[in-house]
């Protein structure tokens, strides 16, 4: 755990992967921008998801949970809820406290596997999953966001990126280790062969949110269908445009109509 308080190199700003997740800012950037900063009322969404943010640390390794937790415990902004050890208990403990966020390992019951991300959405689809692993490796990473994990970092991530990745998760953006981000269009192009959809890096619940605006319907009318909230909606629909690279609901229309979606 020594390396989670491990000071951040300061690297310049990359460009963000277009329609993808974007990388981690650095120290640099994050220097720049306190600089130019006016009071909170400008300051960007991620630092004002709300007041407390809730938190389950899945890790089969007692010392990264309490690493982890400890280190989480001294920002206000974050209460963390529970812990699991294994897939059923982060089934469970997600089922029971509701959290915003799950920081999980995905390898904690099967090598490569990501089992733990499906199960956990499949009981709790607003909670944001963001990866928290060992592994850099690019099957691992492309199946873990295959599975709806929203961010990816690796454990020798500092306190201040894993503070930033829960925030940016629980706004409903996606994050990942700079490490990652330079390779990561790389990794998802060619499971674009493989899957046949035309948009791999939406989730399950943004597929079904983005046929429904293909088909011309409301945010109204798809919260109803779909059995959710109008806000969650919302939110759903701007991921969508920043993953698809697109500026408004027009434009989202006519990309997702010449790749043959909405006529069902």
């Amino acid at each position: 755990m020594e390396a989670l308080f491990l000071e951040e190199k300061h690297v310049s700003q990359k460009a963000s992967i277009k329609g993808l997740l974007r990388p981690l800012p650095s120290e640099t950037d994050r220097q720049r921008e306190r600089a130019g900063r006016r009071p909170d009322r400008d300051l960007p969404s991620v630092h004002r998801v709300q007041a407390t943010l809730t938190v389950l640390l899945a890790d089969a390794q007692p010392a990264i949970r309490h690493g982890v937790r400890s280190m989480l415990e001294r920002s206000a902004d974050i209460q963390v809820v529970g812990e699991a050890a294994t897939t059923d208990e982060a089934v469970a403990e997600t089922s029971r406290c509701r959290p915003d966020v799950v920081v999980v390992d995905p390898l904690m019951d099967e090598p490569g596997g990501a089992r733990v991300i499906t199960q956990v959405l499949r009981v709790a689809p607003e909670t944001g999953v963001l990866v928290f692993s060992s592994v850099d490796d690019d099957k691992a990473i492309t199946s873990a966001i295959h599975a709806g994990a929203r961010g990816y970092l690796i454990k020798r991530a500092g306190a201040d990126q894993i503070l930033r990745g829960i925030q940016a998760v629980a706004a409903g953006e996606g994050i990942v280790d700079r490490a990652i981000a330079d390779r990561l269009s790389a990794l998802i192009r060619p499971a674009a062969v493989q899957r046949g959809y035309p948009f791999p890096q939406l989730s399950n619940r943004e597929r079904d949110v983005l046929e429904c605006i293909a088909a011309g319907k409301s945010n109204t009318t798809i919260a109803r269908e779909l059995a959710l909230a109008s806000k969650t909606i919302s939110n759903r629909v701007s991921a969508i445009f920043g993953k698809l690279g697109v500026a408004d609901r027009a434009q989202a229309i006519v990309l997702a109509r010449d790749a043959g979606l909405g006529n069902g």
